[in-house]
C-alpha cells in the first residue's frame, strides 16, 4: 500500500540566513561552560551574553544596529562574575532579567533606544541564591514576577516590584536543575535536573505534582518545556547517548506519549516553541542545522516537518517572539545564530503566493499586556495571555519604567492589598489609550483607502478624456 504524506502547512517551512550586512559582526560571544541559549531577543533588541574582563557582561543592541560592532560599543556590566543566562521581560521590551556565577540576580531598564554608556547599576538586585545563578525566567502572564534557579538546587521566585523573594523552593531537587519552564498560564513549572527526573511543580503550594524518573536513560543534560495543552516536550540521551524526544502527559508520567530516537551527536538540544502553530525547533549546541517538529493530537504526535542546515555551528540561539516577526513576508519563526564572532539571524517563513495577510499562520498570539498584577498571582489567581492579532502588524507601545518598592516585610498584610490595588489602578488608561490608538489607526485606513480609490477613479477620467483628446485630434 502506497502511504499516504500527512497533510500540513509547514511542510515548505524554507529556512534563510540573512546577507552578511544585515549580521552583528565582531561580537566576542561568551565561552562559559554553561548550556544556556546566550542570547534573547525581543521586538526592539538582541542581548547577548559576552567575554568580558573583570566581571560578566552582555551586550544590547537594538535590532537595526547590524554590521560590526565596535568593541568599545557600551554593555550591561553590573555583575562581578559571568554571566550564565539573561531574559527578556515579556510585559515590557525595555525590561532584562540577568542570573550570574556571582550568586545574583539582576533587573535592568534599557533606554528607548539602546545603551549610549555602559550600564552598571540594575534597577534590582535579587539575592538570594547561595551558589551561581544559571537560569531566569520571567512569568508568562503576571508582571514583575521572576523566576531564577542555581547550582544550589534551589528555584526561587521573586516579585520583582517590591525586590523581595516569595517562594523559596529548596528541597524538591536533589542535584543540579538544568532548566525550568513555566506553564502557558504561569500555574505550574517543569524543570529538567541531573538527578535524570522531570518534575510537574505547583509553585505556590510548593508540591511536586507529577514526576518521572530517568525520563532520558542518558547522564548528559535533559531539558523539558512546556506545551499549550499542559503536555511536557522533553530532550535528552539514550544510555548509548543517542539524542532523543518525547511527549509526556503530567496526568500519567508512567510511559511518554511518543519517544523518537534522533542521532549521536553530543550536543545538547535547547528546544524553542511557538505555541501559536504547535511547532518544536530544536537547535544543538555545537550543531550546524535547526530541526523542526509539529506536535499535533494524531499518532505519532510529534512530527518531523525539516531540517535548515548551514555551514558554522551555533553557540547559542537566540528566538524573536511572534510579534517582532513581519507578517508581510510570511515569516513564522527567526532565529539569532551565535557564531564565534558574530551572531546571525535566519528566517523561517513558509512560501505563499498572495500578499494577503494569512490568517492560518498567525492565531492572535500574546501579547505584551500582562493579564494578572504580581500581588493577584501570589494570592493564588490565574490568567492566560492576553492575546493580540497580527494582521496589522505589531507596533510597539510606549513601556512604563520598571519601579521596584521597597517595603518593609514586617508590614501587616493590608498593607499589601493596598499596594495591589494602587499598582492594578494605571491599568484603565493605558487600556483606553490603546483602545482609541486602534481606533485612530482604523481611521487612517480608512482614508487611505478611499484616497486610493478616489486616485483609481479620477485615472480613469484622465485616460478617458486623453481618448476623446486623440479622436477630436484625428
Amino acid at each position: 500500500m502506497r502511504r499516504v504524506v500527512r497533510q500540513s502547512k509547514f511542510r515548505h517551512v524554507f529556512g534563510q540566513a540573512v546577507k552578511n550586512d544585515q549580521c552583528y559582526d565582531d561580537i566576542r560571544v561568551s565561552r562559559v561552560t554553561w548550556d544556556s541559549s546566550f542570547c534573547a531577543v525581543n521586538p526592539r533588541f538582541v542581548a547577548i551574553i559576552i567575554e568580558a574582563s573583570g566581571g560578566g557582561a552582555f551586550l544590547v543592541l537594538p535590532l537595526h544596529k547590524t554590521g560590526r560592532i565596535d568593541k568599545s560599543y557600551p554593555t550591561v556590566c553590573g555583575h562581578t562574575g559571568p554571566v550564565l543566562d539573561i531574559d527578556w521581560c515579556p510585559h515590557n521590551d525595555q525590561v532584562i532579567a540577568s542570573g550570574s556565577e556571582d550568586c545574583t540576580v539582576m533587573v535592568w531598564q534599557i533606554p528607548e533606544n539602546g545603551l549610549t554608556l555602559s550600564l552598571t547599576e540594575p534597577v534590582v538586585i535579587l539575592e538570594g541564591h547561595s551558589k551561581r545563578v544559571g537560569i531566569v525566567a520571567w512569568h508568562p502572564t503576571a508582571r514583575n514576577v521572576l523566576l531564577s534557579a542555581g547550582c544550589d538546587n534551589a528555584i526561587i521566585i521573586w516579585n520583582v516590584g517590591t525586590g523581595e523573594a516569595l517562594i523559596n523552593l529548596d528541597d524538591m531537587h536533589s542535584d543540579m536543575i538544568y532548566n525550568v519552564s513555566w506553564s502557558r498560564n504561569g500555574s505550574l513549572i517543569c524543570t529538567a535536573s541531573k538527578d535524570k527526573k522531570v518534575r510537574v511543580i505547583d509553585p505556590r503550594k510548593q508540591e511536586i505534582v507529577a514526576e518521572k524518573e530517568e525520563a532520558h536513560e542518558g547522564a548528559r543534560p535533559m531539558r523539558a518545556i512546556f506545551l499549550a495543552d499542559g503536555n511536557v516536550f522533553t530532550t535528552g540521551f539514550s544510555r548509548m547517548s543517542e539524542r532523543q524526544l518525547a511527549l509526556w502527559n503530567p496526568k500519567n508520567m508512567q510511559e511518554p506519549i511518543a519517544l523518537h530516537e534522533m542521532d549521536t551527536s553530543n550536543g545538547v538540544l535547547l528546544p524553542f516553541y511557538d505555541p501559536d502553530t504547535s511547532i518544536i525547533y530544536l537547535c544543538g549546541k555545537g550543531d550546524s542545522s535547526v530541526r523542526y517538529f509539529e506536535i499535533t493530537d494524531e499518532s505519532p504526535y510529534v512530527h518531523y516537518l525539516n531540517t535548515f542546515s548551514s555551514k558554522e555551528p551555533q553557540r547559542g540561539m537566540g528566538y524573536m517572539p511572534k510579534r517582532g516577526l513581519d507578517v508581510n513576508k510570511c515569516e513564522i519563526a527567526r532565529f539569532f545564530k551565535l557564531h564565534e564572532r558574530k551572531c546571525e539571524p535566519i528566517i523561517m517563513t513558509v512560501p505563499r503566493k498572495s500578499d494577503l495577510f494569512q490568517d492560518d499562520l498567525y492565531p492572535d498570539t500574546a501579547g505584551p499586556e500582562a493579564a494578572l498584577e504580581a500581588e493577584e498571582w501570589f494570592e493564588g489567581k490565574n490568567a492566560d495571555p492576553i492575546l493580540i492579532s497580527l494582521k496589522h502588524g505589531y507596533i510597539p507601545g510606549k513601556n512604563r519604567d520598571l519601579k521596584v518598592v521597597k517595603k518593609n516585610i514586617l508590614d501587616s498584610k493590608p498593607a499589601a492589598n493596598k499596594k495591589s490595588e494602587l499598582s492594578c489602578a494605571p491599568k484603565k488608561p493605558t487600556d483606553t489609550a490603546s483602545v482609541q490608538n486602534e481606533a485612530k489607526l482604523d481611521e487612517i485606513l480608512k482614508e487611505i483607502k478611499s484616497i486610493k480609490e478616489t486616485i483609481c477613479s479620477q485615472d480613469e477620467r484622465i485616460s478617458k478624456l486623453e481618448q476623446q483628446l486623440a479622436k477630436m485630434a484625428a
